[in-house]
């Protein structure tokens, strides 16, 4: 989960405004300042504080980082390739491939990820290789609102330390976020697949 000691200003800052902070914090690192694991960390300190409004804060926080992700990709998609392979460097090929061939899901799993997943690159990449808006709007709901409410129960369930617990198991919580996300995709496939292929 990165650091876990923020800076005081920035503490005061969001707990103050509350969602807001949070909305604010998730839309600007989904695109244009990086705040790695910030929204993650208040999120978590407002729900121990304050456990009723836990699904508030986590909406907030999906809700930011959903529009700041919109925003990329319209950017992204307006510069086209050429700026994609500008931003993404090295990567770019592989990123490439995974959104050609699996746009959906490896859009999700970047998403689900901590840093250092180099998630922006995706984003762009969906908007300048031409992934349609509704597939990528979905994916991002999916994988930040896992990521968010499971963070919020999580620090509602053990309060104060939460934080050290899911710094400590940081990998568990990350394979079950994605195996769950996975495993839900499949299904809904396999349902969706089935009423295709069924009696007219």
């Amino acid at each position: 989960m990165g650091a876990y000691h923020l800076p005081h200003w920035l503490q005061t800052t969001v707990a103050s405004s509350g969602g807001l902070g949070l909305f604010t914090i998730g839309f600007l690192d989904s695109t244009f300042l990086p705040f790695p694991s910030v929204n993650d960390l208040l999120l978590m300190g407002l729900s121990i504080a304050v456990p009723s409004r836990m699904f508030y804060y986590a909406t907030m926080s999906t809700l930011g980082s959903l529009i700041g992700c919109v925003v990329l990709y319209a950017i992204a998609r307006k510069g086209g390739e050429a700026a994609f392979h500008q931003h993404a460097g090295k990567r770019a090929a592989a990123i490439r491939h995974w959104i050609e061939h699996y746009g959906f899901v490896s859009l999700m799993i970047a998403a689900l990820l901590p840093p250092p997943t180099p998630f922006k690159f995706f984003v762009i990449a969906a908007g300048a290789l031409g992934m349609t808006l509704r597939p990528f709007v979905l994916a991002i709901v999916v994988a930040r609102a896992v990521r968010f409410y499971g963070e919020g129960y999580f620090a509602v369930r053990y309060g104060q330390s939460a934080i050290q617990l899911l710094g400590q198991h940081k990998l568990a919580f990350v394979l079950v976020s994605v195996t769950g996300v996975l495993l839900l995709y499949g299904a809904l496939h396999l349902l969706l697949d089935r009423r295709a292929h069924g009696p007219a």
